[in-house]
């Protein structure tokens, strides 16, 4: 019983410590591996250009300390069904720049969905260390095209029964190299490649926060759509419309759905669904939520907690979904143009070392600095006690004269308590002899008295005597006799001295009394 108690003891602080350790580690950690040209804090600009069918549409936007801004949007109408020739779109992207103000770097082009094949695959997770080079090797078999002759790349949606997930993007390259030409004729270079429906997924995350999205583009002979899971599109799909009665559409779409909402629930995700309806029949919308069970919102209904100047009709969402995908940190963006070859981020270790030499410095001048400070401090002392040398020479001497003085003083105190002084003997004396008493003659000692003298009266002298505080035992020493000349009676009294003892009774009793004061 104890043996259990004590080991669940120690599991329980052996957790919580590495729960605090944990708690003081990570913002450590962020801290020595961040880096001055993180995006986070690296200002930014970013222009993207959206080919759809029958449009070409222009977003403009700048990053500065992680707050995204879209600076403007233009959209350019071209022949209704078809998409923009290269000069065309060349020439539209360069009139939109100059309109918008915007420099001529940083170009972002989103392709329609028709020119890209976007496919879930999967791989061994032992070839995740080595993920490019496998991608390239395998595209031919999962694509239609080859890794020279494609615009790829891919993004990790997790592992799953040992194998790595992947959501692969590619697009060929001869139908899409011809606008890249284009703009390089006009001076101007393209940076990044993506799809206008992976804009549309950035635009919905970033406005929304939702972890999934069942995306509906409805057009008119047709739609398209995908779901987006964890920052990704997982799935795609399109379809025609071989009916024109509206619950046709709606059973053609809500088959297509379907599946995805059970990726979503087998994923515990809650079920969102976004359509761009445009001014479709709205009756369709209707007849999609009873088929689905589901709530489905319109893409303009979500707040895109940010605006965009001058649009006063829809914003062209692929378009302002490129320019947030180049300049939002949590984008997780494509770019086919990288041919799925990903840079790993390396933290700054010169930073860190920095930042470590710093911290080391401060806790050498925290432990030193005290220590510093005593110093100086024993050092001032030491100044203070040279500059008073001398008065301390004389405060010395002093003291030795005080200390010399009050040994005297203990002395003649000493002396005074021990053995009392004759002229007290003798103020004594004359206080209680009476008046018609003279003596002729006083021997003091140590520790007796002895007086002769003449007195009218004998005897009241002796008990005078006896009541003094200084004396005891008083006795006459020979017999009285009549001295006819004096006509007095002559006496020799002898008596003890009490003053010694009362006088050291005295003298004890005023130290013990200091004692106690003290």
């Amino acid at each position: 019983m104890n043996g259990t108690y004590v080991f669940n003891k120690l599991s329980t602080i052996a957790s919580t410590s590495s729960g605090v350790l944990k708690r003081i580690w990570d913002p450590l950690r962020r801290i020595l591996t961040y880096s001055l040209a993180d995006d986070s804090i690296y200002p930014a600009k970013s222009i993207c250009a959206s080919i759809d069918k029958g449009i070409l549409s222009v977003a403009y936007g700048s990053r500065f300390l992680s707050r995204v801004s879209i600076k403007g949007a233009r959209e350019y109408p071209v022949e209704e069904g078809k998409f923009p020739q290269p000069d065309v779109f060349a020439s539209s992207l360069a009139l939109a720049i100059n309109d918008l103000g915007a420099p001529k770097s940083g170009i972002t082009l989103s392709i329609p969905k028709a020119w890209a094949v976007i496919k879930t695959v999967d791989f061994p997770v032992a070839v995740q260390e080595n993920l490019s080079n496998v991608v390239a090797y395998e595209l031919d078999r999962v694509t239609p095209f080859s890794a020279a002759e494609a615009y790829y790349d891919f993004r990790i949606l997790g592992i799953h029964d040992g194998k790595l997930s992947l959501a692969l993007t590619a697009a060929k390259a001869d139908l899409v190299r011809p606008y890249i030409d284009s703009l390089s004729e006009t001076g101007l270079t393209v940076d990044r490649i993506t799809i206008n429906m992976s804009g549309v997924e950035t635009v919905c995350r970033y406005a929304d926060k939702k972890p999934g999205y069942i995306f509906l583009d409805l057009k008119k002979d047709g739609y398209e759509g995908a779901l987006f899971l964890n920052g990704a599109i997982n799935s795609v799909f399109t379809g025609n419309f071989s009916e024109t009665d509206e619950k046709s559409k709606a059973d053609a779409i809500s088959n297509d759905i379907a599946p995805l909402i059970g990726i979503l629930k087998m994923h515990e995700k809650p079920v969102h669904i976004i359509a761009r309806l445009g001014d479709k029949n709205p009756s369709l919308r209707d007849l999609l939520q009873s088929r689905l069970s589901y709530t489905i919102r319109g893409l303009h209904e979500i707040d895109m907690k940010i605006k965009v100047p001058g649009n006063t009709g829809e914003i062209p969402y692929a378009a302002v979904g490129g320019v947030l995908e180049s300049l939002w940190t949590k984008a997780k963006s494509l770019n086919l143009l990288t041919r799925g070859v990903h840079e790993q981020s390396k933290p700054p270790v010169v930073l860190s070392i920095l930042l470590l030499l710093a911290i080391i410095a401060m806790g050498m001048f925290y432990i030193i600095s005290p220590v510093n400070v005593e110093e100086k401090r024993l050092q001032e002392i030491d100044r203070q006690i040279m500059l008073r040398k001398d008065e301390v020479g004389k405060i010395e001497k002093l003291q030795k004269e005080i200390d010399s003085v009050q040994q005297d003083i203990s002395t003649i105190d000493s002396f005074k308590y021990n053995k009392p002084m004759s002229l007290n003997i003798l103020k004594e004396l004359t206080t209680i002899i009476p008046k018609t008493t003279w003596l002729s003659r006083v021997r003091i000692t140590e520790t007796t008295v002895e007086i002769e003298g003449y007195t009218t009266s004998v005897t009241g002298i002796l008990s005078k005597l006896e009541a003094s505080k200084y004396f005891k035992k008083a006795e006459f020493a020979s017999p009285t006799f009549k001295d006819v000349r004096m006509k007095a009676d002559r006496f020799n009294i002898k008596m003890e001295i009490e003053g010694i003892q009362n006088e050291e009774s005295k003298k004890a009793g005023a130290t013990e009394g200091d004692d106690e004061t003290e």
